[in-house]
């Protein structure tokens, strides 16, 4: 399924200045260690409705900011690879190695600072994972290991898609991995997250279902991601999942009660890859089948997208807004609702997008800002010059973008 996982690339150092992380910005890579070491573990039912989180690209917002509207108090961070060059080490996104990080080790460290926690998740869609460049499963775990050590996890998310599942050597060495790191770190949490079907997952889904039979490895639950494969609102997911259990009973020999408490389901809210919608709606009709059934987790993608666009019906999809009208963070208050809490009330910081004014001279327009998400037809004023925008964007400084770039300049003010 895609994620749209690096729409916007954002350096270490302006992440923090976005999570506000402020004395974080100071640690080394030992300090972020430490200082990540320092929490409790959350109950479980957190780490199950943890939402997905990239807290180095697609303009990463406040966690501070989202628990204090909402009352979340666990995220899954993503996601963990391969190194683009090549090696069995890992990296956050392909790039920034996780044994020298200090800018996801500032969020974590801000996030338990609040009382919460995180799940790193490892793989998404594309890229190079672990479990393809690793020759086994034991190097695949170690590989893992170093960053359970670094930020001392309690939980890990293995999302396997495309194109890994399609490998069978490769899922074959994430599954050992999983049950290595199972057996080596007493009490973590596993979730395993791949594809959604009508039949509740497809041919590669089944395939890994299996080699977790084989290797007789169970985790806290596996999830299936209902959406981009022809989906319409909720009762085509909820359908998708009651398929979902029958294939965990048909697989392990579970009774229907114990399938569910190994079932989870991970969405998309808004506007998906492939142009299905989910609504607020949607969301709490998939929330009540799966506390109805006692399901084992609840999550979406993402945190990222949990704001409003401009239009808010804008016809695209967005991996920094959903492209339905919502209040900010609307859809995590649902994962706070499945963890069994209920989400403050009062008003919410309004959704990251820019203003759009009426037409006229640059008076009567917005400045143009980097963190600001924009669409075909916005407007701004950038040193002294109008600009309008040809398609989305963000972080594209008007007159940076070159003749045929997403700026055009409609002259000087």
């Amino acid at each position: 399924m895609r994620r749209l996982k690096a729409l916007v690339s954002g350096a270490a150092a302006a992440v923090l200045a976005i999570a506000g992380l402020g004395a974080a910005t100071a640690l080394g890579a030992g300090q972020a260690s430490g200082a990540t070491a320092a929490t409790n573990a959350l109950s479980s039912n957190w780490y199950a409705a943890a939402p997905y989180l990239m807290p180095l690209d697609n303009n990463p917002p406040d966690a501070g900011q989202i628990m204090d509207a909402t009352g979340l108090k666990a995220f899954q961070l993503a996601f963990i690879l391969a190194p683009n060059g090549g090696g069995c080490s890992p990296t956050w996104g392909g790039t920034s190695a996780v044994s020298s990080d200090t800018a996801v080790g500032g969020v974590i460290s801000a996030i338990r600072a609040k009382g919460g926690d995180v799940s790193v998740s490892i793989g998404g869609y594309g890229g190079t994972k672990l479990g393809q460049a690793c020759s086994d499963s034991a190097s695949t775990a170690a590989a893992y290991q170093q960053v359970v050590n670094k930020y001392q996890l309690k939980a890990i998310d293995f999302d396997l898609e495309e194109p890994e599942y399609e490998n069978t050597a490769a899922v074959a060495h994430e599954i050992g991995a999983a049950k290595i790191l199972q057996q080596n770190n007493p009490g973590i949490y596993i979730s395993v997250t791949t594809a959604g079907t009508a039949a509740g997952t497809g041919w590669f889904g089944q395939q890994m279902l299996n080699e977790a039979k084989a290797q007789g490895f169970t985790p806290n639950n596996f999830s299936i991601m209902p959406f981009d494969g022809g989906f319409n609102g909720a009762a085509s997911q909820t359908s998708a999942l009651t398929a979902f259990n029958g294939l965990l009973k048909t697989t392990f020999g579970w009774d229907t009660a114990t399938a569910y408490a190994h079932e989870g389901f991970s969405g998309m809210n808004g506007r998906s890859d492939s142009g299905e919608y989910f609504y607020q709606a949607d969301f709490q009709t998939v929330l009540d089948y799966a506390t109805s059934h006692g399901m084992g987790r609840f999550t979406f993608w993402s945190l990222n997208r949990d704001r409003q666009c401009n239009p808010p019906d804008n016809g695209t999809t967005s991996g920094v807004c959903s492209s339905v009208t919502q209040g900010a963070w609307d859809f995590a208050k649902y994962s706070v609702r499945f963890a069994g809490a209920t989400p403050p009330t009062g008003p919410t910081t309004p959704p990251t997008s820019p203003t759009q004014p009426p037409g006229g001279g640059c008076a009567a327009l917005t400045q143009w800002t980097s963190t600001a998400v924009y669409v075909g037809g916005n407007e701004v004023a950038h040193n002294g010059h109008k600009w309008k925008a040809q398609w989305w964007t963000t972080n594209e400084e008007p007159g940076t973008t070159g003749q045929w770039g997403v700026w055009v300049d409609e002259g000087a003010c």
